[in-house]
């Protein structure tokens, strides 16, 4: 992503008040901070990296047969 996809608001004294981004990019920070967000806390650090590291599990069409859809 470059820096000329975002586009800066400013007001009519040329002070900078706002910016688009482009979707993608938005979906990005979110992301971000919802994560930071999460590991503030620790137990759901701890929990957040117990899922990481987790190697078992059913695959989705599993899922989906239990489920019956």
């Amino acid at each position: 992503m470059s820096a000329a996809e975002i586009q800066y608001i400013s007001d009519e004294s040329g002070n900078t008040v706002g910016v688009i981004v482009p979707i993608q990019l938005w979906h990005e920070i979110e992301s971000e901070r919802e994560t930071a967000y999460l590991l503030k806390s620790e137990n759901m650090k701890r929990r957040l990296l117990e899922a990481k590291g987790r190697q078992d599990g059913i695959s989705l069409e599993e899922a989906r047969e239990k489920l019956g859809i």
